[in-house]
């Protein structure tokens, strides 16, 4: 492709190295992106909460798309620009749906706040819910809380089953009614309003920069990331990457240990 108008990348696994940190090579990269004029956009299944301090460490201050589209975040002001989410009917249907068909889930509910604080308003948790990534923002309140407000995403947690497993009988029982997805697959699907991907929330950022798919470059290595890679002009695959996500893409690099993301871009800058 020309000269991407648009970088696009994934957090965990695709833009951070295994060690959670952001190398000088991939931080190299992505100041001459940015001085050359084009926008980098942190596309994330993080909540908003959780994208500040991957931007302080890339220098990044403009639009992020959080919690797997759901929410445009503004990092340099912290507030929410758009948020997409389940109402509490959803929610609750959604829920007592699953329990039929995957027996012995806890659930957990992301809410689009702005200013969050971790572990209060934006999260809410169901007693014997456990989070791959750690318990500590872990907010236990009843199922009826849990599921009674607004939310951006639904975490659904079976730790006897694989992400791969779950999301297989959810979209099976739910079909579009609700988007179904995952970012790790140890036992957590993660879902959203219907139609609410990386890919919806990376076109109103690029609707916001006034660029066109086609001059955007995407990187993922997770099932959350297919269809943003789809919907890009060049898609992106990191080596260490889920087998359908590097089917999905235009092509793969190297593994997020590799500075795979680095690799590719620069290509160009």
């Amino acid at each position: 492709m020309d000269t991407p108008r648009l970088v696009a990348s994934d957090i965990d696994g695709t833009l951070l190295d295994p060690y959670e940190q952001l190398t000088v090579r991939t931080l190299s990269a992505i100041t001459r992106v940015r001085a050359a004029g084009a926008p980098f956009v942190l596309v994330s299944g993080r909540p908003p909460r959780w994208i500040p301090p991957v931007a302080e460490a890339a220098g990044l201050d403009g639009y992020a798309v959080c919690a797997n589209g759901a929410i445009v975040y503004d990092i340099g002001t912290g507030e929410i620009v758009t948020s997409h989410g389940l109402d509490p009917l959803l929610l609750a249907d959604v829920t007592h749906a699953l329990e039929k068909v995957l027996p012995g889930i806890q659930v957990a509910t992301e809410r689009a706040v702005s200013g969050q604080i971790p572990g209060r308003e934006a999260f809410a948790t169901e007693a014997g819910y456990s989070n791959p990534w750690g318990d500590v923002e872990n907010n236990t309140k009843p199922r009826a809380e849990v599921l009674g407000h607004p939310a951006t995403k639904l975490l659904v947690r079976h730790q006897g089953m694989t992400s791969a497993e779950m999301a297989l009988a959810a979209v099976e029982l739910l079909g579009e009614s609700v988007d179904v997805t995952y970012s790790t697959n140890r036992g957590l699907i993660e879902i959203a309003a219907p139609g609410v991907t990386k890919a919806s929330g990376l076109a109103e950022v690029a609707a916001l920069a006034g660029v066109e798919a086609d001059r955007v470059v995407a990187f993922g290595d997770m099932p959350n990331d297919i269809e943003m890679l789809r919907w890009a002009g060049l898609g992106v695959a990191m080596s260490n990457a889920h087998d359908d996500v590097k089917a999905a893409a235009d092509e793969v690099a190297g593994s997020n240990a590799d500075d795979g993301v680095a690799e590719v871009l620069e290509r160009w800058f």
